[in-house]
């Protein structure tokens, strides 16, 4: 087994302070022959940790193919002191594969005592947001503008393992080490995309609202109500998301808002219909104590599509029962509207409710 230890400085834009005390994080990535713990061999483990304001790495290399169980042994005896696990998408697989190598040696060691942070997990849901092709990390670092040295995938690197166990050449192994380390390096680097889960799931403050009228593709004026909201973390790379009625910005610490809004007359539907006549002529149900006066050839009773009152204005469209009345074009819409005359922003209940139905809507998960 082969040891490298260097040191070295970085840039971490993401405040490690989110993820935990710094100095207990360790991150980590390994390189494996294949994808299957039971057909192949881990031949390198890399680690990377900051003490004081020096990022330092290690890594611990199979020089010989037996050289497997000590990578294992080194390992588990450098994570003792650490608290997080930091990787990307270890859970899925780096994490089980150390494990079944580890039983295949019959050796004793797991992943219980640690907490296990999963860039690659956390960022799952936010992919379609992002508009990324591919998670992979090199995708990632892409979208984020960082750059890197090596030219090879883990998968092309396989073959280049296997010419090092038969030369044992430098330049080979300079290879094997670069990937694992870019990996390692570029991790810190990846810790901004965090900032997308941190700004979607923290709480926004409404700093500005203002309604106006805008033009649609067929030339026709339309009303819409134009939300800015703040919140403590910002993002690195600006991200939009539009399924009417609801176009969303995210760009720096801001949250921009557009939502069209109805114009005209809409609906409330009554659940209880059996209690109520249809007024032909009014087009309106009344309460059948009220309606019992109504001439009976004026009146009918009210089913599902015809227990309504009307209500003309200017209206906010809600995507679940949030402010009463809730007014429809149809009995059977998804998508419900308030009056925006009743509604006040000024409810941080409501309003940190309401931003959560739209980022449901726009596909994007809070939790």
């Amino acid at each position: 087994m082969i040891t490298i230890k260097k040191s070295f400085t970085l840039s971490s834009p993401y405040p490690l302070s989110r993820l935990g005390s710094p100095e207990t994080l360790l991150f980590f990535d390994i390189e494996t022959t294949g994808f299957s713990a039971g057909r192949s061999a881990l031949y390198l483990i890399g680690c990377l940790y900051k003490k004081a304001d020096s990022w330092n790495m290690i890594q611990w290399f199979a020089d010989t193919p037996d050289a497997e169980e000590d990578l294992l042994h080194a390992f588990f005896a450098f994570l003792r002191p650490f608290r997080s696990l930091v990787h990307f998408n270890g859970d899925s697989f780096d994490i089980p594969y150390i494990q079944k190598r580890c039983a295949r040696y019959g050796l004793p060691y797991d992943f219980t005592s640690i907490d296990s942070i999963d860039i690659y997990k956390r960022i799952g849901p936010y992919r379609k947001l992002l508009s990324m092709d591919s998670m992979k990390q090199k995708a990632v670092e892409s979208f984020l503008g960082v750059s890197r040295t090596d030219i090879y995938s883990g998968g092309e690197l396989i073959k280049v393992y296997e010419d090092y166990l038969d030369s044992h050449s430098p330049s080979l192994l300079d290879l094997l080490l670069l990937h694992n380390e870019d990996d390692l390096k570029g991790m810190p680097s990846l810790l901004p995309v965090l900032s997308y889960p941190d700004f979607f799931q923290g709480s926004f403050s409404l700093a500005a609202w203002n309604l106006c009228r805008e033009t649609d593709p067929h030339g026709t004026p339309r009303p819409l109500l134009k939300l800015t909201c703040e919140s403590p973390f910002p993002v690195p790379v600006p991200v939009h998301a539009d399924i009417p009625p609801v176009c969303c910005l995210v760009r720096q610490n801001q949250l921009l808002l557009s939502i069209q809004l109805f114009e005209g007359t809409l609906k409330h539907f009554y659940p209880n219909y059996k209690d109520y006549y249809y007024l032909i002529y009014e087009d309106t149900a009344v309460h059948k104590s009220v309606g019992e006066y109504v001439d009976r050839t004026a009146r009918t009773k009210a089913t599902a599509k015809t227990c309504y009152t009307k209500k003309e204005g200017l209206f906010l469209p809600q995507f679940a029962p949030l402010w009463e009345p809730a007014m429809k074009k149809e009995l059977k819409d998804k998508i419900s509207y308030a009056s925006l005359s009743d509604i006040s922003f000024q409810d941080p209940v409501s309003f940190q409710c309401y931003l959560a139905q739209i980022f449901t809507y726009l596909g994007i998960k809070t939790i």
